[in-house]
């Protein structure tokens, strides 16, 4: 859940893009076709379907180049679920099935994720000010400004606080930038906090909410571990990201067992949730957008965050390069976790455009 790397030089080559890809996409999230029905892995053990290249008419000559190209680039546990079964896994050095990793950024989808549930259950609502969760003086703004930022502003990065204050969550560093819902901005302590909104309002621990309305329901390994006293980062095997990239394909529901029902929240979950980053929604990346804005930068930028990537995919994206991407087109999931890839860019010139690439080429 730390910062991401800068981006100042993110869309260099958005003066050389100058055509739009032509992509099949799913309307607004619509539930994968009944002859793309998804396959989901049993809750317990390690078993899980696969698909070979053969049946899929996927170009294995492409796959030892991909393979190369995440060694080369410090993977270490890379997944591609096809309608849910596991079409490519593949782990780098003593990385292992078995081994846990930290999600870092691509965690707050998590967060996202289990706040709509606490908002179907009753407990808040999106419109519902921070403070009436957290207490008055929250923050270090004037008492007018703190009670515009609702969970709906910390869901979407528009709380309009400080961003360079970072991870810090006192209420010495939230400190007044703009009003809420005027400035876009990638700022972890507001994220941070939806968090302890969850747990005051459901009056129960967050990773004890999580767990019992999330993590269970869906066989997912993993927990939530305090690195710096700031931030609680998710950590798990590569497995387990890919169960909730599935829950997340198939629109919240798990195997016909519903796990987030509120459609609306999904939708909006994973769509442009506001005017100031197109490319933006809960928590959650999302490509094919017109424009779309980084973290560390007020510079809006008019191309799409991986133009080599389906238009309607979305993502949970974390430091170094913790990817967890979703694309209901065509039913699939993909994980990598591992170490920092040196890319200095978000975007056109960034790890994700290049990995996508490589991707196309494997399927063809």
């Amino acid at each position: 859940m730390t910062r991401f790397k800068t981006y100042a030089l993110l869309f260099i080559f958005t003066l050389i893009i100058g055509c739009s890809k032509d992509t099949v996409t799913l309307e607004d999230n619509e539930t994968p076709t009944e002859n793309n029905k998804l396959y989901f892995p049993p809750l317990n053990g390690a078993a899980w379907e696969t698909l070979d290249m053969e049946a899929l008419n996927w170009n294995s000559s492409a796959e030892a180049e991909l393979y190369d190209f995440l060694e080369t680039n410090d993977t270490k546990a890379f997944i591609v679920l096809k309608d849910g079964k596991i079409a490519l896994e593949q782990y780098f050095g003593d990385h292992t099935e078995a081994t846990p990793w930290y999600w870092a950024s691509a965690g707050k989808t998590l967060t996202a994720f289990t706040t709509g549930i606490a908002l179907q259950e009753g407990f808040l609502g999106l419109n519902d000010k921070t403070s009436d969760y957290l207490g008055a003086g929250w923050t270090s703004l004037t008492s007018d400004k703190e009670v515009l930022i609702t969970v709906w502003h910390q869901l979407t990065m528009t709380s309009g606080m400080d961003d360079t204050q970072g991870d810090c969550k006192t209420p010495d560093c939230l400190t007044y930038m703009a009003d809420a819902g005027t400035r876009w901005a990638y700022h972890n302590a507001p994220y941070t906090l939806i968090q302890d909104v969850v747990a005051n309002a459901t009056q129960t621990e967050f990773e004890d909410y999580f767990t019992s309305k999330v993590k269970n329901p869906i066989g997912m390994g993993g927990s939530w571990i305090s690195s710096n006293g700031l931030n609680n980062v998710y950590w798990s095997t590569a497995r387990s990201m890919a169960r909730f990239g599935l829950l997340n394909l198939n629109q919240g529901n798990w195997n016909g067992t519903p796990v987030l029902e509120n459609t609306d929240y999904v939708s909006a979950m994973s769509n442009t949730s506001q005017d100031l980053n197109k490319s933006y929604g809960y928590l959650w990346w999302l490509n094919g957008k017109e424009s779309a804005m980084v973290p560390q930068s007020q510079l809006v930028f008019t191309t799409e965050l991986m133009p080599n990537a389906p238009d309607d995919l979305y993502a949970g994206l974390g430091k170094n390069d913790q990817k967890l991407y979703i694309v209901p087109s065509q039913n699939l999931v993909v994980v990598r976790m591992g170490q920092d890839t040196g890319y200095e860019a978000l975007g056109p010139s960034g790890f994700d455009n290049e990995l996508w690439g490589l991707l196309n080429e494997v399927m063809n």
